[in-house]
């Protein structure tokens, strides 16, 4: 990885076809191999495969078997994986480990599926957190990141790319910077954004108060209202509303989460090796935080691996942002290409606000070299 904007990283990639020789797993680690993996230093050392387990009834999530791929290299080079993802702050199956390790059982990530533990970074309620300095951080000088991902020695991440309503885009820093944060650390990332309820659109459902994990809306007069006291921003309610009647408060904020989870990447990956994995498939509107998934908005891409989380991303936006539109999809007669599907998709999102704050942060570059395999 360089540390000069003016140059460019190494991105692979490879598609998803497959030959009677080679399968997709078979090609998954061709891939991850010709990018260098085999060059770090496992031996004896413990790597934490950061990846996202699926929020139960979603199905987009990538399968167990591409984790098992990355397992089994570190256990070919002498280290020892785990698997791991800290606790979310909503309403769900992942809030706590417990219930978290059950809902990767659920979705088919076991010792006996990928041949390696699942751990939850975080601990049991969520609240065990490493405070990790950001020397350079603008709005993060302390990020709190779960523990078992700073005892590792190395840090590998495992990203399904997607869309996302807050983020614009979900790739390898989405997947580092919020995923590797604790309870804490997500509501410190969220917080400067709280949702406000555009009254005339309401319907006083109660699904915002059903989503929220910190009784922060209020039925008053048949109407939702956010208390931004209780509020911790995690956007879970602008989602689920059936009205569209719930919108972030605004365009910086977004922005300025980004950021966040710029800074909380860096403090995850400085200072030890790291190593980038992303498959662009079944690419969902929405986070895989959501109990339910829909059509995808765009055909699959393929594979990508690199040492450089920012090129990884912008790499996998671009050739995102040149494909077909899938009938039926959400976007379907509301979007004809030629643009960014991202901000299409999420109007008041920028992605680019990440991948920008992060090359500042010298955490890698946005120029890349693709190299296809």
């Amino acid at each position: 990885m360089t540390e000069n904007a003016s140059r460019k990283s190494d991105v692979f990639f490879t598609n998803f076809r497959t030959t009677l020789d080679e399968n997709l797993l078979d090609k998954l680690k061709r891939l991850i191999v010709k990018a260098g993996f085999n060059k770090i230093d496992f031996n004896g050392k413990f790597a934490a495969i950061k990846l996202h387990f699926g929020e139960p009834g979603n199905l987009a999530f990538l399968r167990p078997n591409y984790a098992k791929v990355v397992a089994d290299l570190v256990k070919e080079n002498g280290g020892k994986p785990f698997l791991t993802d800290c606790n979310t702050l909503y309403v769900g199956q992942r809030k706590n480990a417990l219930d978290h390790i059950d809902a990767a059982y659920q979705n088919g990530f076991s010792p006996f599926s990928t041949g390696c533990n699942v751990i939850i970074a975080d601990g049991l309620k969520g609240n065990g957190e490493t405070l990790v300095p950001v020397e350079d951080g603008v709005y993060v000088k302390n990020a709190k990141i779960g523990s078992a991902v700073m005892d590792a020695d190395i840090l590998i991440s495992l990203t399904h790319f997607k869309c996302h309503e807050l983020t614009g885009a979900g790739g390898v820093i989405k997947n580092i910077g919020m995923g590797s944060g604790s309870r804490a650390g997500k509501m410190e990332m969220h917080s400067a954004g709280k949702p406000r309820v555009i009254q005339k659109r309401c319907i006083g459902c109660g699904a915002c108060l059903r989503i929220c994990a910190h009784n922060a809306p209020e039925i008053v007069n048949k109407k939702a209202t956010i208390n931004t006291a209780k509020c911790v921003g995690c956007g879970r309610c602008l989602s689920i509303c059936p009205k569209d009647a719930v919108v972030g408060a605004g365009d910086e904020n977004n922005d300025i989460l980004n950021c966040k989870m710029a800074e909380y990447t860096a403090a995850v990956v400085r200072g030890r090796p790291s190593f980038h994995v992303m498959l662009a498939m079944d690419i969902s509107p929405f986070c895989d935080c959501h109990g339910e998934n829909d059509i995808p908005l765009i055909p699959d891409i393929g594979m990508f691996a690199s040492f450089d989380p920012v090129a990884i991303d912008q790499a996998c936006i671009d050739m995102a942002n040149k494909q077909p539109i899938n009938h039926g999809c959400a976007l379907d007669n509301k979007y004809k290409g030629g643009g960014d599907l991202f901000c299409a998709m999420h109007p008041s999102t920028n992605w680019k606000s990440q991948l920008e704050h992060a090359q500042k942060l010298k955490l890698g570059v946005c120029q890349y070299n693709l190299i296809e395999i």
